[in-house]
């Protein structure tokens, strides 16, 4: 299955060695991280999908109450062995879709970055929002990042992969040609008409199945359990205003910043 080749990715020490090392923000993220400042002191924090702690670095020392969590054995001992001297930060070993150790209206701030629900089935998407719903405090924050269908799209074209720059032409096509590849059976025209798909991308050398969706078909999944939905590019940071600058942005990747029903 996709999601048990995810997971068996996330346990090899090459990839945990990987996310061990990373330490800085994007940022939409340091976005978030302004706009909620004043308020982290005062909230009991759940970070999804730590992996090797690059979010812990920031966020622990500064809210009331943080614990980290990843599916992946390796990465939570890759965390504890990188804070082991912080008293600050609780790791376990726990899988987004069942979040059943933890009590209803338990947090106030849940954060899933780098992607990190876009290596589970669209079914197992849709339980790990109602898991977090679950879990979060109503008024409370769900922070995630998920990969951007407009950008697989782009990718995808290859009129859009040419450059002044030979070199730049050269290496996009070379990428093109490995996502063609890996993935024989998506057309172009395919991804124009859905909703989200599942590819093998380059994430990690082409090991890893990765959801791609549309920012409306994924503000259409948060209606069920979220509110107040505020989408931000990946490369500036700034919020998506408007539904022509949804359309229009070709990040690989959007942030989600929603508020808990």
């Amino acid at each position: 299955m996709a999601g048990d080749r995810n997971q068996n990715a996330y346990t090899t020490a090459r990839i945990v060695r990987h996310y061990a090392q990373l330490g800085a923000l994007q940022p939409a993220e340091k976005t978030v991280f302004d706009r909620l400042r004043d308020r982290l002191p005062g909230m009991k924090m759940l970070d999804l999908g730590v992996g090797g702690g690059r979010t812990t670095k920031h966020f622990a020392a500064i809210v009331a109450d943080y614990t980290g969590i990843d599916y992946s054995v390796a990465m939570i001992a890759a965390c504890k062995q990188r804070f082991a001297a912080s008293s600050q930060a609780l790791f376990a070993v726990c899988d987004a879709r069942d979040l059943s150790q933890f009590q209803d209206n338990s947090f106030d701030l849940i954060l899933f970055s780098f992607n990190g629900i876009d290596y589970v089935s669209h079914v197992d998407r849709l339980k790990v929002f109602q898991e977090v719903c679950r879990v979060g405090k109503p008024g409370g924050y769900f922070f995630f990042s998920s990969h951007n269908l407009q950008g697989l799209e782009h990718a995808f074209d290859a009129r859009k992969q040419l450059s002044l720059n030979p070199f730049k032409t050269y290496v996009n096509l070379v990428m093109l040609g490995l996502l063609r590849c890996f993935n024989r059976s998506m057309t172009l025209k395919q991804l124009q008409a859905s909703a989200h798909v599942v590819v093998r991308d380059e994430s990690h050398n082409f090991c890893l199945q990765t959801y791609y969706v549309r920012p409306e078909e994924q503000l259409s999944q948060l209606n069920a359990h979220f509110n107040n939905a505020t989408v931000y590019a990946w490369k500036s940071g700034l919020a998506l205003t408007g539904a022509s600058e949804l359309v229009a942005n070709a990040d690989l990747w959007l942030y989600y910043l929603c508020s808990i029903d």
